[in-house]
């Protein structure tokens, strides 16, 4: 009985086994990839194998890697064929990522026949991916022969920039391929040789075309610009001055583009590939109320709200139950001041008009993002919130060393004992605020350049345009040390031990 039992044991540990290898193998499918993983045996042999190589250096514990991942992943998908997309692990391939000149994560370059050609600079959206590495493979510029090659490649979801020339010994087509080549990351160029192409947009000799997309055909500008010029930097001007038009579709794949410009966004139910007429009847409303105010320097576009939930939330605080069928408008300039709608937008346009006009005539309130002010604020570490900023950090006659933390923040966690008792020993001097502010809670003033945690800025008296972003040892002695030379007033009750 012991040697049946012990037969039917083994047999059943066989099956386990068998099963667990299955299943193995089925993860093994799953997991399956069409991103090259690269390391330092191979990677030099097969980046020499493609024309054009798209590489991801990374580490598998950074959290900007992790977020690129699917996105990459499904680039990766739609490119194949057309052009590869490979990664590099750099916590076990250092050889390779310190050739390259790898110190932070994800680094993405562009790789052509072997040898490393450019750093890759563009969206981290799948879909950007694909449209940004697309325009890297073949020519800068694609040649059209017929009215066929035309009409084919100005239906696109970007815009088009087109050359009309009289002949394959033109100079202006010599000088428009050399901006082709050099713009290609951002744009889509095509050029023919063929005038007759062009007459019925106009052209009757040599000219260039910016062609805005079909969706975005509207009555209330021109769908497509010409100019005579074909230099790099003239084009590069005609192309910034009109790709977007009047009222253009933001997506995650152009925000960068415009950025650094005064925009006022309609967000709503923005379907291009689904609801063209749908899309354009709210995009036609902002637009002729645009036309009003186009002297004025403000720009205009339409977004998905859904797209940029996450940004809603985090520059307005407005979540999924703040929105409506109706588009919602918010501004936000250059100098980081927001502001948002709060009438209801109406299909004739009048709310938007008078939100616009307040706007213009700098009667709007500003919306802030900040976390309430603290009802006891008696620490050695004053806490700022936007909504006390002023009060606290701009007050004229004191100095303030001002911490930006976010708490999450591993380095800010070890920094506060240490700042509490920098605190504490100059709590005596009324001439000093040792504060801090956590940064992803409250609006950051555009002055303060920001980008990691923690910063810490000192603030002198008097001169509060001028914030001076301290740079030296964060132990207590440091600061005191720091403090004493460049405080507006000597530091004279310094309590010690």
């Amino acid at each position: 009985m012991r040697a049946i039992r012990s037969n039917q044991m083994s047999t059943m540990g066989l099956r386990r086994l068998l099963l667990l290898f299955a299943m193995a193998q089925q993860n093994v499918l799953i997991a399956a990839t069409d991103v090259l993983e690269l390391g330092d045996s191979d990677f030099e042999y097969t980046v020499a194998e493609h024309d054009t190589l798209l590489v991801e250096f990374f580490a598998p514990w950074c959290g900007h890697c992790q977020r690129l991942a699917p996105e990459y992943e499904t680039a990766a998908t739609k490119l194949k064929g057309k052009v590869y997309l490979a990664k590099v692990d750099c916590t076990v391939n250092s050889e390779t990522c310190g050739r390259f000149g790898v110190n932070g994560y994800p680094t993405l370059k562009i790789f052509r026949n072997g040898e490393d050609s450019a750093a890759y600079d563009g969206p981290r959206t799948a879909d950007g991916i694909v449209s940004y590495m697309t325009k890297q493979v073949g020519p800068s510029s694609v040649a059209l022969h017929s009215e066929g090659d035309l009409d084919a490649f100005i239906n696109n979801f970007e815009a088009s920039v087109v050359g009309f020339f009289s002949g394959e010994e033109s100079t202006q087509l010599a000088e428009f391929l050399k901006a082709s080549s050099a713009m290609r990351d951002n744009h889509r160029f095509a050029h023919t040789t063929d005038l007759s192409l062009g007459l019925k947009h106009g052209v009757e000799s040599e000219a260039v075309l910016l062609i805005r997309p079909p969706r975005l055909n509207s009555k209330f500008e021109d769908s497509v610009i010409k100019t005579t010029a074909f230099s790099t930097a003239s084009l590069r001007q005609f192309i910034g001055d009109h790709v977007f038009g009047l009222c253009p579709h933001l997506t995650a794949e152009n925000r960068d583009d415009m950025s650094g410009r005064d925009l006022l966004v309609a967000y709503y139910d923005v379907d291009y590939l689904h609801n063209i007429k749908g899309t354009n009847y709210w995009r036609n409303r902002v637009m002729k109320v645009a036309t009003k105010f186009q002297s004025q320097e403000l720009n205009y576009a339409v977004a998905n709200r859904a797209e940029f939930q996450d940004e809603l939330k985090e520059a307005f605080n407005l979540g999924p139950s703040d929105m409506q069928e109706l588009p919602l408008i918010t501004i936000r300039t250059k100098e980081g001041n927001k502001y948002i709608m709060q009438e209801e937008f109406t299909p004739d346009g009048k709310s938007l008009e008078r939100f616009l006009e307040d706007y213009f005539a700098d009667k709007l309130k500003r919306h802030i993002k900040s976390e309430a002010v603290p009802q006891n604020n008696n620490g050695p570490v004053k806490v700022v919130v936007a909504d006390n900023f002023e009060e606290m950090v701009n007050n004229p006659s004191k100095d303030v060393l001002l911490e930006f933390y976010a708490p999450w923040c591993g380095h800010c966690k070890s920094l506060e004992p240490k700042y509490t008792e920098l605190g504490e020993k100059l709590s005596a001097d009324d001439n000093i605020i040792i504060a801090k502010m956590d940064a992803t809670a409250n609006d950051v003033p555009s002055m303060y350049d920001v980008q990691g945690f923690p910063t810490i800025f000192f603030v002198p008296a008097g001169q509060k345009d001028q914030p001076q972003k301290y740079t030296g040892d964060r132990e207590v002695n440091d600061f005191i040390s720091y403090l004493k030379k460049e405080a507006t007033h000597p530091l004279e009750k310094v309590k010690t031990e």
